[in-house]
């Protein structure tokens, strides 16, 4: 175990102690810790927990629910803060990202650089975005890259940038330039990027533990094959965990998926 991991005290009777696995250990890491039960059910050590709960605050989310299919279960902050061994450092970060993205998340807007007015944006999978009041004072369509809140330039729709010096798509570009992957468990396995866009939500994911190549979205909480893209069931139905998938290694995305959600 390393130094740095964080370890549950088998003493501490406030712990509900289980004998099962790390439910919330999605990545394969294995740690050490004695395995507590949160109030949804499931079985977590504090590393999990926190490195599940900070992949939610990566993702915009202010809250904090169980990444188990099927479980909507929100845990309460206090829950998290105790059973996760939040550190001062973490929790100030936890804190002050849960703040951010709760404000993000209730008033999604960005500022039109020629009114200088809030504007929401309807269709997430186009930059160009239209500014009503700007339109209307300058007697012609006003619009602006909601990437590098610049006026537009160039053709459109687009999602990836404009036309204007250095707007550039950083998710894009990590997709395109990150490192390969080795995977320890899985022979015959070349040039599989090491960071891909989940092919459900677009969440950008990277996949650290060498070993199964299946991983589970913590946005959208679908499970899918790192290697070819595929959906787990779906990759599994040609192959399986640690064999290479019968489609081959999928190449680097040039496109990030937007998540249609049934809302």
């Amino acid at each position: 175990m390393s130094s740095m991991e964080k370890s549950y005290n088998l003493h501490d009777q406030t712990l509900r102690f289980v004998d099962r696995e790390d439910e919330m250990d999605f990545l394969y890491e294995e740690f050490a810790s004695p395995r507590a039960e949160m109030s949804c059910g499931h079985a977590v050590t504090p590393m999990s927990l926190t490195n599940w709960c900070r992949r939610l605050l990566e993702e915009g989310k202010s809250k904090f629910v169980c990444g188990q299919p099927n479980c909507n279960k929100e845990w309460p902050y206090v829950e998290v803060r105790k059973m996760a061994l939040l550190t001062p450092e973490e929790r100030e970060y936890f804190e002050s990202t849960m703040a951010k993205n709760a404000a993000r998340e209730y008033f999604n807007s960005k500022t039109c650089p020629g009114c200088k007015f809030s504007v929401r944006r309807k269709n997430e999978s186009n930059l160009s975005v239209r500014c009503q009041i700007c339109t209307e004072r300058k007697g012609k369509a006003y619009e602006f890259c909601w990437q590098c809140l610049k006026e537009w330039k160039g053709p459109q729709p687009r999602s990836d940038r404009c036309d204007n010096d250095g707007c550039i798509n950083e998710p894009l570009k990590a997709l395109k330039t990150c490192p390969e992957i080795v995977f320890e468990s899985i022979k015959d396995v070349r040039g599989c990027p090491s960071i891909r866009a989940c092919p459900t939500c677009g969440s950008l994911l990277e996949h650290t533990s060498k070993k199964c190549k299946n991983l589970v979205c913590p946005r959208c909480r679908v499970e899918f094959c790192f290697v070819c893209l595929k959906l787990t069931f779906q990759c599994l139905r040609t192959s399986r965990h640690y064999i290479p998938c019968s489609d081959g290694v999928a190449p680097r995305q040039t496109s990030i998926p937007v998540w249609h959600q049934n809302t």
